[in-house]
């Protein structure tokens, strides 16, 4: 069976904001942070920092990550979901219709969001040369081989292809704790 090797990185529980709700949060005019990049390129963390409200309970220090969207978007974990009292669905990045909404507050305000708290469906991003060269395509599923004592296959694995991306895995914080693994480890992808 034909297979690729592919590098790990684990998100923890982020928020992205679009620039309306940023100056609403931290003031008219202000301009996000950057603190260090991230495995896409473009794409960073921020300074800043919010508290997220929702029906049960709050959750600080959830980080922003840059640059600015064009629909602010909340990203958790199962687990951050209890907490929180919001039943999010599994979703790729930035399909937020029929999702819930939470409060989100910053040190200049505070504002309602009606919708956009997802759980990241984990995915590998690509380039189109990476597709071609592994006959995948944007919206492809592959499963992904996790070794060791508690390893296992990670099923539906979403493929993202962009001429923007660099090939890279991303996982939530349950499931990279679920499978002890860590931020750089590299897995086995199969293509069936």
């Amino acid at each position: 069976m034909a297979s690729f090797m592919v590098p790990v990185g684990i998100s923890n529980r982020h928020i992205h904001l679009s620039q309306e709700h940023i100056e609403e949060l931290f003031g008219a005019g202000h301009t996000l942070t950057k603190t260090k990049d991230l495995s896409q390129p473009g794409q960073f963390a921020c300074e800043e920092t919010v508290t997220i409200i929702g029906p049960k309970g709050s959750m600080p220090g959830v980080r922003v990550l840059g640059p600015a969207r064009k629909a602010s978007q909340v990203e958790l974990a199962a687990t951050d979901t209890f907490k929180l009292g919001v039943k999010p669905p599994v979703r790729d990045s930035g399909k937020l219709d029929s999702t819930p909404g939470v409060d989100v507050e910053g040190p200049k305000g505070k504002v309602h969001l009606d919708q956009g708290v997802i759980i990241a469906a984990r995915h590998i991003h690509m380039t189109p040369e990476d597709a071609q060269k592994y006959s995948l395509k944007d919206g492809d599923h592959v499963r992904v081989v996790v070794p060791g004592v508690r390893g296992g296959i990670l099923e539906h694995v979403l493929i993202r292809v962009s001429p923007n991306y660099a090939l890279d895995m991303h996982i939530d914080t349950d499931e990279g704790n679920a499978f002890s693994l860590s931020n750089g480890m590299h897995l086995e992808v199969l293509l069936d």
